[in-house]
């Protein structure tokens, strides 16, 4: 990459009182950057200021500048203070963030009224919540949003251009937060980010020694936490939508492979009500055809074919989706797109998993015509994707990954044959230590992503890990959809605030759209499902001990009585007033 476009790779961060100085350490001489703590504003200068005992700043290093949040009164700074080297992609070292800091210029604060103050309160909380966002990446060096197949096509113009120019819009977590230092033209400071999962091992197959990347992309147009990012917006972006690229490299050869995962392509949601599955509810359903449409036109435009595997079941509430799903695809299939249904839990049940070898059958015409991309020891291209399979089931988690690491496993077999290290009957499973090391490659390749999205690791994993489902393995599940109700309930809505907010998806702006919803007074005050658990518990209690004294006197009866209409009288009340318990976003201006 050209010099005048290289990002800094070693930074140093002074913090005084009026300012924040950004200082490159990497032997570079380039300029400072200054930003003002009164009102965010930025220039470029040619050294640090002298300090005094009026002007004592705070240093340390950081690894990287995020970007520019701007609230109420003031901006955020954005910056990466601790991260940590996991591997290299195709040859150029990644770093996975380990913290992030949101660095107030909010001294007009002060100048403010009560209830913006209070707003901006608000508004920081949810930076709080951020700063613990998970799987983020970044390079100094080569654009991690771009598959090795679409890195290879890059024209040389491309190539020249810093990477925030070179990266894809949708797989840039940061694309929002970084406008500011783009109108300010500061290309070596703008560090792009992706939010995914990265995992690599070596393994040797006789004298060979083969490496093997797992990477994931997570599209950042509709993102969010599990029950409150459901299905398509009106442009057809998906919920939970993943690339996921499996690299292999050995001999001088490099050959990927590319999958996608996203949320059913039409407009439907899941309302958080405090019941285990809330109720599916198919939104618009006359615009699921077109939704559909411009989604798949989208896939076609960066993939080419596409090949839909539907995983969720064919009855019950499922039933309806898949459905409807099928619906919209009668419109759309053709030769380069087409729709494939396959009830997983109905064939596979929840361990014969095996089963997958059915779906596999359906599958391989069109993966091997589609194949995988492949460089030759010269870096020469002998063989491009020219479609991927796209899966999803409900939450495009768990189902989603057992299928997608069936079918990983199958290409990279295909892939080590056709350079030569497999023979023709040759498999992954002839080799214990390489099976072993994809297994857990894949089974930390779904939680992370899990995590992501639902706040617990993948249920199923153990077949992914293991080969086999485990009793270890179920009772895990078990914990994991208990952890993911609490979640659902009573954490994520902060959490899609948090979300929306740093990415630009509800832009800050005084007025009373924006205003926090009030809290309310009496039960709503103080109500929330810890407290209603509680009361729930110790009523029962009373009631069972009155029963027990029943015998002795009517006054117990009657209690027994009293005790148990508490008990059902506030489980109905978080049943039928789930808002008033569930931790529900509050953010409600939409970007323009």
């Amino acid at each position: 990459m050209e010099g005048r476009h290289k990002l800094h790779s070693g930074l140093r961060l002074w913090e005084f009182p009026d300012q924040y100085v950004i200082e490159p350490t990497d032997g570079s001489s380039a300029s400072c950057l200054d930003i003002s703590r009164l009102d965010g504003s930025m220039k470029l200068i040619d050294q640090v200021a002298e300090c005094n005992s009026l002007r004592v700043p705070k240093i340390r290093s950081i690894f990287g500048v995020v970007g520019m949040l701007k609230l109420l009164a003031g901006s955020y700074l954005v910056v990466v203070t601790e991260s940590e080297s996991v591997g290299s992609f195709l040859g150029h070292p990644i770093f996975k963030i380990n913290s992030l800091k949101f660095l107030p210029c909010d001294h007009s604060l002060e100048n403010s009224h009560e209830e913006q103050k209070k707003m901006e309160t608000d508004f920081s909380r949810l930076l709080s919540v951020t700063e613990r966002t998970t799987g983020l990446y970044f390079s100094y060096e080569i654009n991690l949003t771009l598959t090795a197949q679409r890195l290879h096509d890059l024209g040389d113009e491309s190539k020249l251009l810093p990477l925030w120019r070179q990266a894809e819009p949708r797989f840039l977590w940061n694309n929002y937060m970084l406008e500011v230092l783009i109108d300010n033209k500061l290309d070596q400071f703008l560090l792009p980010v992706i939010q995914a999962r990265f995992h690599s091992f070596q393994t040797a197959i006789g004298r060979d020694v083969v490496d093997i990347t797992l990477i994931a992309r997570r599209c950042s147009r509709r993102n969010g936490t599990r029950m409150w990012r459901r299905g398509a917006d009106p442009d057809g972006y998906v919920a939970n939508f993943v690339e996921t690229e499996q690299i292999v490299r050995m001999n001088g050869y490099t050959s990927s492979f590319v999958q996608v995962r996203g949320s059913m392509p039409f407009m439907w949601e899941q309302i958080v009500d405090l019941t285990y599955k809330p109720k599916f509810e198919i939104v618009q359903p006359e615009e699921a055809a077109r939704i559909a449409e411009r989604h798949f036109l989208d896939l076609r435009k960066k993939y080419g074919s596409i090949l839909a595997v539907d995983l969720v079941n064919k009855h019950g509430g499922e039933g309806r989706l898949s459905e409807r799903f099928a619906g919209a695809m009668q419109h759309i299939n053709g030769d380069d797109v087409r729709y494939l249904h396959f009830d997983f839990h109905h064939i596979c049940g929840h361990i014969h998993f095996e089963r997958l070898a059915i779906l596999y059958e359906q599958m391989e015409d069109f993966l091997q015509k589609n194949g995988y991309f492949l460089l030759n020891e010269k870096g020469e291209k002998m063989k491009e994707q020219l479609g991927i399979v796209r899966t999803n089931c409900i939450d495009c988690l768990d189902r989603t990954n057992v299928t997608q690491s069936m079918i990983g496993r199958k290409m990279l077999e295909l892939q080590l044959k056709r350079i030569g290290v497999f023979g023709a009957e040759e498999a992954i499973s002839s080799h214990q230590n390489f099976d072993e090391c994809y297994k857990i490659l894949w089974a930390n390749h779904g939680d992370d992503i899990s995590i992501q999205y639902s706040g617990t690791p993948a249920l199923k994993g153990d077949f992914v890990r293991y080969g086999q489902r485990t009793v270890q393995g179920v009772l895990q599940d078990g914990w994991n959809a208990l952890a993911r109700y609490y979640l659902n309930n009573f954490a994520d809505g902060t959490k899609q605030d948090a979300i929306d907010l740093v990415q630009g998806h509800y832009i800050v702006a005084v007025s009373r759209d924006m205003a926090p919803v009030p809290r309310k007074g009496g039960l709503e005050a103080v109500a929330n499902f810890p407290v209603a658990l509680t009361v729930i518990l110790i009523s029962f209690w009373f009631a069972t001990m009155s029963v027990k004294q029943v015998g002795s006197s009517y006054k117990h009866l009657f209690f027994s009585f009293v005790w148990a209409g508490i008990s059902v009288a506030v489980a109905a009340l978080v049943r039928a007033n789930g808002r008033i318990f569930c931790n529900r976003p509050r953010l409600r201006k939409p970007r323009s």
